[in-house]
């Protein structure tokens, strides 16, 4: 491990945990909206990693969505959030045990507005329970339909079908948006040389319909020409 590495690891620590103490003094979801994108963009800035949006104009300023993007690295979360940055929207992201357990993330993940998904678990009833709870009180949803980081060659991995299911209990729109840049790959060149300076591309998709019946996969990958 390089010495750039271990000064980020260290830095990265100190962000999680002191915008995750932040995030235990309040409840307000403007506050909770500002502290997310405060501590996305110092951990952005700190790795030299710029965001761009394409088709921005199909980007919602407001209202509830579900909200699904795929998933390659641990800074994909920071690269939505950045990218949502001058809209109204916010919401709570789907999250692993894992990470609320995590002594990096745990602080941070389980204050940020997250819905906990135990796998372990036989009976889903409570998970579904928070989400519906959640978007009564106007909020997105966030998630990752693949369940977990991607770590092959193919653009995606498959879709699980929660995201969908989550979709039409809700009664949410689906907000596509696809991480065109390999952030995993971004992440280690940024670990690897402090100076180098990186952009990531998220493109924004159509909307789709909760009614829709097609595969959410299938969908996806027509979206972007996957």
């Amino acid at each position: 491990m390089t010495f750039n590495a271990i000064r980020q690891l260290f830095y990265g620590l100190y962000l999680t945990n002191s915008f995750g103490y932040r995030l235990t003094k309040t409840d307000d979801p403007d506050e909770k909206k500002r502290l997310r994108l405060g501590y996305s963009l110092a951990q952005l800035k700190t790795l030299n990693i710029t965001v761009k949006v394409e088709n921005i104009e199909k980007l919602p300023q407001n209202g509830k969505f579900l909200i699904i993007s795929n998933h390659k690295s641990i800074i994909d979360p920071p690269i939505v959030e950045v990218m949502l940055k001058d809209t109204d929207i916010y919401g709570s992201w789907i999250s692993k045990k894992e990470l609320y357990n995590s002594i990096f993330f745990g602080l941070f993940v389980r204050n940020a507005g997250s819905i906990l998904l135990d796998r372990d678990k036989s009976q889903m009833g409570s998970f579904f329970a928070d989400i519906k709870k959640d978007v009564k009180n106007g909020f997105s949803i966030f998630i990752f339909p693949e369940g977990t980081r991607n770590k092959t060659d193919k653009a995606i991995g498959t879709f699980k079908e929660g995201a969908r299911l989550i979709a039409l209990k809700n009664r949410l729109p689906i907000l596509p948006l696809y991480i065109k840049t390999n952030a995993d790959d971004v992440l280690k060149n940024a670990l690897k040389d402090k100076n180098l300076k990186q952009e990531v591309v998220v493109v924004v998709g159509d909307e789709i319909s909760y009614r829709d019946k097609t595969p959410l996969e299938e969908i996806y990958k027509e979206r972007f020409g996957l």
